[in-house]
């Protein structure tokens, strides 16, 4: 997803003199020919990730669309309190781009991990969780936010599906509606598991890019169902039960730090969410609503 984002960017950036990018020692290579292209418009600060947010809050005070990036536990559960007052209480406009969530960067244990970005991040008013599992869902997404004046989270990944969804910003995709007592709810790159663990099995599938604000007509849809959230994060299932009265249930994420080293696919499988692990769990709700 890093390349697609540096072109859409590097992209944009020729028509809209406001658009800089700030860095924190990652993606840099990707951007050279952007700071050619555009001197004076990027900045790669190190490991400052604090600092970056509050630049960025800056440079959007002063007339800048900031894109500000780095890895995704950095930028987010260290810097949320300059996220929270110097971007939300001031209502500044810029881009949040981040890499390595949840478990991309397995390999180097809990420092690099977050799971709880999406969850703490939606809680801050004026702000837009985004959380694109494609490539295609990416590029619309920018397109779409980048320039509305609001701070916007964009949780990206070096894993994306390639299955074909509605990238209108805002708008839920329906991936499989059969009638069932049981509908599946995910978002992000995950949905490519889902969709295989849950192929054989007579349940609903619901995907999700936009997670704030959640696509709510959607969430209606499917209220007399049994709802399963399968996520690698927290804050999907509270964004969907936003919408009261529904009946749901969370596989994904418990109560304890990762422990395991290996890729992505390793810690998903011990979580339960490779696909056998989610149609295991499918499945037994679905028995249950029988």
């Amino acid at each position: 997803m890093r390349g697609r984002f540096k072109n859409v960017v590097t992209e944009l950036a020729r028509g809209d003199d406001s658009i800089v990018v700030v860095l924190g020692d990652v993606s840099v290579y990707q951007f050279l020919n952007f700071d050619a292209e555009f001197p004076g418009r990027f900045y790669n600060l190190g490991i400052c990730e604090n600092t970056m947010i509050s630049v960025s809050a800056g440079l959007a005070a002063t007339g800048f669309t900031p894109f500000v990036h780095t890895i995704a536990p950095f930028l987010t559960d260290r810097s949320i309190e300059q996220i929270k007052l110097d971007l939300c209480y001031n209502q500044l406009g810029a881009n949040i781009v981040t890499c390595g969530a949840s478990f991309d960067y397995a390999w180097d244990g809990a420092t690099h991990h977050t799971y709880i970005d999406i969850a703490t991040l939606r809680l801050l008013p004026g702000m837009e969780v985004l959380q694109p599992g494609s490539e295609d869902e990416l590029e619309s997404l920018v397109r779409a936010h980048y320039g509305n004046g609001k701070p916007t989270y964009f949780r990206l990944s070096d894993h994306p599906h390639k299955l074909k969804t509605d990238t209108r910003s805002g708008k839920a995709t329906v991936m499989k509606d059969v009638g069932a007592k049981v509908t599946v709810m995910t978002a992000g790159p995950l949905l490519a598991n889902v969709m295989e663990g849950c192929a054989d099995l007579d349940v609903n599938v619901v995907s999700f890019h936009t997670i704030k604000p959640i696509n709510r007509e959607v969430v209606e849809r499917f209220r007399n169902t049994r709802i399963l959230v399968v996520h690698d994060a927290f804050g999907l299932r509270e964004a969907i039960n936003e919408v009261p009265g529904l009946w749901t249930a969370y596989h994904g994420m418990q109560d304890a730090f990762c422990s395991w080293y290996g890729t992505v696919h390793d810690v998903r499988r011990e979580l339960g969410l490779d696909p056998a692990g989610i149609r295991k769990a499918a499945a037994s709700l679905l028995e249950s609503a029988a």
